[in-house]
């Protein structure tokens, strides 16, 4: 979040902001996984459901991210394969969002079977500048 504020909708100063309780609750309703490189974690990604009977069909992919010194190892595509597999059964769609220009992430997802189907314009804004961001979407998964 620090070095690249705009791949993230959470800004690093709301994060420290959270208390360990809504970082509990929100890790409680996400199954997310690691990439470990020895005893390093490398990399994480995580999923949830949505809610509500007419959501509850779909899934969203968030927080993914591995660490510049892992990239260009597969771990980020492990990732969202282990996602899209504990994933499966549960929902029948996934979706994801990553920011304009962001090609590697896009690229990875791409490969891993998500579709780009919109463009949300100035979907983040920073301080100085508003970033898009694509829609993608796996279905089926």
């Amino acid at each position: 979040m620090e070095r690249h504020p705009e791949a993230f909708g959470a800004s690093l100063e709301d994060e420290r902001l959270k208390t360990p309780e809504a970082v509990g609750d929100r890790l409680t309703r996400s199954n997310v996984f690691g990439a470990f490189e020895s005893d390093d974690l490398a990399g994480v990604a995580g999923w949830y459901r949505l809610s509500g009977d007419k959501m509850s069909h779909r899934g969203g992919l968030w927080g993914m991210y591995v660490r510049p010194s892992a990239r260009s190892r597969g771990l980020g595509r492990a990732l969202v394969e282990a996602v899209l597999s504990d994933a499966r059964g549960t929902v029948e769609q996934m979706h994801l969002t990553v920011v304009a220009g962001n090609d590697t992430a896009r690229h990875l997802y791409e490969k891993t079977g998500f579709v780009a189907y919109g463009v949300e314009p100035h979907a983040l804004k920073l301080a100085d500048r508003y970033v898009d961001e694509i829609l993608m979407i796996r279905r089926p998964i």
